[in-house]
């Protein structure tokens, strides 16, 4: 793969991994509409842990407090905040990785790696998120994320699993449904990521350990790099916007987008 092309996908894979468009419908239509190679599962898996390093950084506080009471949450017990932290991290995570591995074995998240299929998601689910966030209230904040609302989040996340839907934009139509503010829906969206994420490297790297070797170690490690640096840009640029703009930018280009693939797709 040429640098290029390898920083190219990396910026995609970072500023779309956490705006709500989709950064898996971005990586699958690159190579479907400009000719280029298809990245790979080890890129992937690299691009995934610049991201990922992008959140945990951005969130370190919350981050810290999930781990302090990580230990209380694996007993059951959710006697302070951060072990309630922690153990709604893990409910939210459960329905995507038991329906991710059932894609993966079956061979069904193959299947839906196409433009229709993205065109459809990016167009619905954008006008879904849209109506959330206008519909919505915005009555509840981080404080009063419990564990019924984290199972019910985790449930629109495992829509995330089809190309297009984007992970972030539909945890963040399950907050804004939920009642929770455009910030703090943002942000628990935010650290729902890191388990599925973590989840989703661990299931790649298990294929990608078969093929490892020198050269496409230095590419992952520059496609990290990239990844994380262009994923902090615009994680911080749009938290700091959702304190003064709604998600409709989002939703236009959701749109805009959506209708363009559908073109494509059918004509």
């Amino acid at each position: 793969m040429s640098l290029f092309q390898l920083i190219l996908v990396a910026i995609i894979q970072g500023i779309t991994e956490f705006l709500p468009i989709s950064s898996s419908g971005h990586l699958i239509l690159l190579p479907s509409l400009t000719g280029l190679a298809d990245q790979g599962q080890a890129i992937d898996v690299a691009v995934h842990v610049g991201t990922l390093g992008a959140v945990v950084l951005y969130f370190w506080s919350d981050v810290k407090q999930a781990i302090i009471g990580l230990p209380r949450a694996l007993t059951g017990r959710t006697d302070t905040p951060q072990a309630r932290l922690a153990l709604c991290l893990i409910v939210a995570t459960i329905p995507t990785v038991i329906a991710g591995l059932i894609l993966h074995v079956t061979g069904l998240s193959t299947a839906l790696r196409s433009v229709a299929v993205i065109g459809w998601t990016m167009l619905g689910f954008g006008l879904v998120l849209y109506w959330a966030d206008q519909k919505g209230k915005q009555t509840k904040d981080a404080r009063d994320w419990g564990l019924r609302d984290a199972a019910v989040m985790g449930l629109w996340q495992v829509l995330a699993l089809i190309p297009g839907t984007s992970r972030s934009g539909i945890t963040i139509t399950g907050a804004r449904q939920l009642g929770y503010t455009r910030e703090d829906g943002a942000r628990i969206a935010m650290l729902m990521s890191i388990p599925t994420i973590i989840a989703s490297g661990v299931l790649l790297s298990v294929d990608v350990a078969r093929q490892a070797d020198a050269q496409l170690a230095k590419d992952g490690a520059i496609a990290a790099v990239f990844a994380f640096v262009s994923a902090l840009l615009a994680l911080s640029l749009m938290m700091r916007l959702l304190r003064s703009v709604s998600f409709t930018p989002y939703v236009i280009y959701r749109v805009i987008l959506g209708i363009v693939l559908l073109v494509i797709a059918y004509s």
